[in-house]
């Protein structure tokens, strides 16, 4: 069992092409050089923060719902309204994002 997660990158890679998502999306990094296993959650975050319907469709297919909903639930910040469409996305209530608990936390910060 411990192997095949191992394995699981790699397998995913085989199966499943490289997603095409909107460059607008990483306007700030070298998308074609960028390792989407090594930085899943960045892609994630990325994805949900600033991505359409289509992005979020090849990021749920390409890392699968179980990695979506552990990178969502993990994200320091999410904007608001893409918080209840994670939230919806990986059927949790808001409250168990810590994106959520962090905003509610320090209700004078800016998330800019």
């Amino acid at each position: 069992m411990g192997s095949y997660s191992a394995l699981r990158p790699y397998l995913r890679c085989m199966s499943t092409p490289r997603p095409l998502f909107d460059r607008r999306i990483f306007w700030d990094v070298d998308y074609d050089r960028m390792d989407l296993d090594a930085k899943w959650r960045f892609v994630i975050e990325r994805v949900f923060e600033r991505g359409d319907v289509e992005d979020i469709r090849q990021c749920r297919r390409y890392y699968g719902d179980e990695q979506v909903r552990t990178a969502l639930l993990e994200a320091k910040f999410l904007p608001e309204h893409r918080l209840s469409l994670a939230s919806a996305v990986v059927n949790e209530p808001m409250e168990q994002f810590r994106c959520y608990i962090l905003r509610r936390s320090h209700p004078g910060l800016s998330p800019y």
